[in-house]
């Protein structure tokens, strides 16, 4: 059975007499570059856009329509964590750290967050619930997951044009094979997270054949 996201976690938010339910979920955590990026949203449930879904099972011209309309009717904030974050407190912690500041950034605090994933970032300081697959379970997750990862390709399409060569604007700085490859004939950029496995690796061998 295809699961299609709904409004029953809001719903079951707002029977409990709470008035304000963000949707949190971030994108970034695979690749081996950029930052991780996450996004919050709080639909208006008088103007939902038709159509929401887990980001990754939508066309990039549906997922940019969709963005636009979210921007335009919701309460929503895009934040990041950075390169050297990511590298100082691990993924994990940066992509939760992301989801603090999307959640912060909203033009009114929320009464309540329902997180994609299996846990609650322990720094968020408000009521929340975890729902894991919640990209495709949430109409508010489904929203914020749209949000992220188009926040997050389009910044890789800049970063892109200062590093030509690594093919970003394709794989968005996930570890494909040409990507793989450019790395080993390019080099490691300032914009690559120097604690993920294949550029760390890259570091010391170019380390140990520097004289």
């Amino acid at each position: 059975m295809v699961q299609i996201p709904d409004f029953s976690f809001e719903e079951a938010a707002l029977a409990r007499g709470l008035t304000r339910i963000a949707g949190v979920d971030e994108v970034g955590r695979g690749p081996l570059c950029g930052p991780v990026t996450a996004a919050a949203v709080v639909l208006d449930p008088a103007r939902i856009p038709d159509g929401l879904n887990d980001s990754k099972k939508l066309s990039a011209k549906r997922r940019a329509d969709l963005a636009g309309q979210i921007m335009e009717s919701a309460d929503w904030c895009v934040a990041h964590a950075s390169v050297e974050e990511i590298d100082e407190i691990n993924i994990y912690h940066a992509a939760h750290l992301a989801m603090c500041r999307a959640v912060a950034g909203l033009a009114q605090k929320p009464d309540h967050v329902l997180v994609d994933g299996n846990r609650v970032p322990r720094d968020l300081g408000l009521s929340a619930e975890p729902i894991v697959k919640g990209d495709a379970r949430s109409l508010s997750i489904a929203a914020a997951s749209i949000l992220a990862k188009e926040a997050r390709d389009l910044l890789m399409v800049d970063l892109a044009q200062q590093y030509p060569g690594y093919g970003w604007e394709r794989n968005a700085g996930y570890p494909t094979k040409d990507h793989l490859q450019a790395l080993l004939d390019l080099g490691v950029t300032p914009v690559h997270r120097r604690s993920f496995k294949p550029v760390h690796n890259i570091l010391c061998q170019a380390k140990s054949v520097t004289p």
